[in-house]
């Protein structure tokens, strides 16, 4: 799990090749007149989530997981609240992997709560349990999707 400021992106370019494409797009795209919805930006290698919700609070949100892609969260305006836990801290599933939509919830709790507000981004891998729409009100945000298998 990474959480830093958009201005740093760059750091972490060089974990995965998508990183660089995301940010481009975030960077010459005015993402909040986006309308809601999944939006294809590289095939099915990448795309892109604009999600307009109310926060369901720490203890109405669940942890997930995905396996085929990395998540990368940014706030656009509100206060987005994530929960985090290792997945190898994660015992109790509250269902079996869906591989079709690429989730899989669990009923531990978060370990760790990060502020993602406007300005920050997080990006959770495959081994991030995460617990989005932790926080109160409404939220305006946009998650962008990237294949662990970029190549393929």
């Amino acid at each position: 799990m990474i959480i830093d400021t958009i201005s740093f992106a760059e750091r972490y370019f060089a974990l995965h090749p998508g990183l660089s494409v995301a940010f481009a797009f975030l960077r010459s795209t005015p993402l909040a007149e986006m309308p809601e919805g999944r939006h294809a930006i590289d095939g099915s290698r990448l795309s892109v989530i604009v999600e307009r919700a109310v926060g369901r609070g720490r203890h109405g949100a669940k942890l997930e997981v995905h396996r085929r892609h990395l998540d990368i969260q940014l706030c656009l305006a509100g206060d987005e609240l994530i929960g985090w836990r290792p997945l190898t801290d994660c015992a109790d599933a509250e269902s079996q992997f869906n591989a079709e939509r690429d989730i899989q919830f669990f009923r531990d709790q978060p370990e760790t709560w990060l502020a993602v507000r406007p300005g920050l981004f997080a990006i959770f891998f495959p081994d991030d349990a995460h617990a989005p729409l932790a926080g109160e009100g409404p939220v305006h945000k946009v998650v962008f999707k990237l294949a662990v298998d970029w190549h393929a």
